[in-house]
């Protein structure tokens, strides 16, 4: 293994790794995502441990499994009790500071950074209540957001994305230049593409013009898959009923590669200052997002499957051990980049994260890994788990049926094998898998239980309705917009 070096970490929310050109889209442009893969190791099969926002940041902060730090849900965000990657890396004597979006409680906590600037987080320390809720569940009033907002211009989210890259070029050329003792770890977290959709006119007209733009998989009501978690979601957040035409639909796509291409943009500038400091070839540099999106397939839009277009992510690492241009098939997930942050600044992470290095993995390949995914959150009424082995995902829910996916015959998703007899084997496979990380109806009864809890604490299922739906977190500087 490669000695100690300082790590730059590059976080983006809600990036659906289909939509950039290493991860083979001829449509969109990503430049410097692309050089990045180049130079580096491509991870073709991560993870998000949980495919929304801040469960999965909490988890990849911990860098163990929501159902092991009992960060349910969006309502329930890390608060600096559990340790994390960041406090292990400051009690061992490093600088790690963050710039951009954490989604954790609030700026009063510690969460192990010498620095955090700008940081976003959770509304009122609370965050998403409404997700608190989750037998009948609650129609989302702010779900027009999604269709509306999408078009050409600037967003409270684009003006956030241009100070934190502005401040992280800073941060390179002046507190990486001076002398440290150990190898510093920068996290810069940009919040494109999540939405609104609003993407700079340069970058949205460039799609919203392209005849190539692809339309959504399975986006016709006649084509959409019956599974009933899929109607209780779209139900609840009813983005799609928001579209009334095939032009609102390409507005939305427009504006989703448009922000991708303006974080690739921002993602260049970082790693021209790396370069002209003369720290790219030293520094190991991750880029990741912290779940993906379903961007209209089967007529869905946000996160909250366990579709490969929610819950996988691109995952890109460059620098000392790791291959130039080599891809893994091997999947992995966050939790194992929380353990090879540590390593990889030459610190042992604790025994009982389930991680392992990115590189020792990119050099083994090893057959039969498993990663796993969970969910607990809005629009849903119970847990729902996924297990990803290196051909089939399994997806377990507690009170609808499973699914069962072969990936490399049908990477697009399209044939639900789990009824299939000639796959039952398959599915008891990956059903034991799960048990042995965790019993997932003893977990869906423990987050309820939080849930109920923190339910009452906020007045009661009628008191956070009436508090309204959010849409999207607000960045620094910027008020919350209820739709009540």
């Amino acid at each position: 293994m490669p000695a100690a070096s300082n790590v730059l970490i590059i976080m983006s929310d809600e990036h659906n790794k289909a939509i950039a050109g290493c991860y083979g889209n001829r449509v969109v442009a990503t430049p410097n995502i692309d050089a990045l893969a180049a130079r580096g190791t491509l991870f073709e099969a991560a993870y998000t441990n949980c495919p929304v926002c801040v469960p999965a940041r909490a988890s990849f902060a911990c860098g163990r499994y929501v159902h092991d730090i009992g960060h349910w849900d969006n309502a329930d965000p890390y608060d600096g009790t559990r340790p994390s990657w960041h406090h292990i890396l400051r009690a061992g004597g490093h600088e790690v500071s963050s710039i951009g979006k954490l989604h954790f409680r609030s700026a009063a906590d510690d969460y192990g950074f010498t620095q955090s600037l700008i940081p976003m987080h959770v509304v009122e320390e609370k965050g998403d209540l409404l997700g608190l809720v989750r037998d009948e569940l609650p129609k989302r009033k702010g779900s027009w957001k999604m269709a509306r907002l999408a078009g050409p211009g600037e967003s409270s989210y684009t003006f956030y994305d241009r100070d934190i890259a502005a401040r992280a070029q800073t941060w390179l050329r002046e507190a990486a230049a001076r002398p440290h003792e150990k190898p510093w770890v920068l996290f810069v977290s940009f919040v494109a593409p999540h939405f609104p959709l609003t993407a700079p006119p340069e970058h949205y007209y460039r799609y919203y013009d392209d005849p190539n733009l692809e339309w959504p998989k399975l986006y016709e009501e006649e084509a959409r898959p019956a599974h009933p978690y899929l109607r209780e979601y779209a139900e609840c957040f009813a983005y799609d009923e928001h579209f009334a035409s095939r032009d609102d639909v390409r507005r939305a796509l427009a504006g989703y590669y448009g922000l991708v291409g303006f974080l690739d943009e921002n993602i260049g500038k970082l790693l021209k200052m790396l370069d002209a400091i003369g720290l790219s070839e030293t520094t190991r540099v991750v880029y990741v997002s912290d779940h993906g999106d379903n961007l209209g397939a089967r007529g869905l839009w946000g996160k909250s499957t366990m579709y490969e277009e929610a819950v996988s992510v691109p995952l890109i690492a460059a620098g000392p051990g790791l291959g130039a241009g080599e891809r893994v098939k091997a999947p992995v997930s966050l939790v194992d980049l929380s353990a090879s942050i540590l390593s990889w600044a030459g610190e042992d992470r604790p025994a009982d994260w389930p991680g392992e290095d990115l590189a020792q993995v990119a050099r083994a390949r090893p057959e039969g890994r498993v990663t796993f995914s969970e969910y607990h959150g809005m629009g849903s009424k119970a847990g729902f788990y996924m297990l990803r082995d290196g051909r089939y995902k399994y997806v377990h829910y507690v009170d609808h049926p499973a699914q069962l996916f072969d990936l490399e015959a049908d990477p697009q998703e399209l044939n639900d094998l789990a009824g299939d007899p000639a796959h039952s084997h398959v599915l008891a496979r990956l059903r034991a898998e799960l048990y042995a990380i965790c019993d997932p109806d003893d977990t869906d009864r423990r987050a309820k239980a939080r849930q109920r809890e923190q339910l009452r604490l906020a007045g009661g299922r009628e008191a956070v309705i009436a508090r309204g739906d959010l849409g999207f977190s607000p960045p620094p500087g910027f008020s919350p917009d209820f739709n009540l």
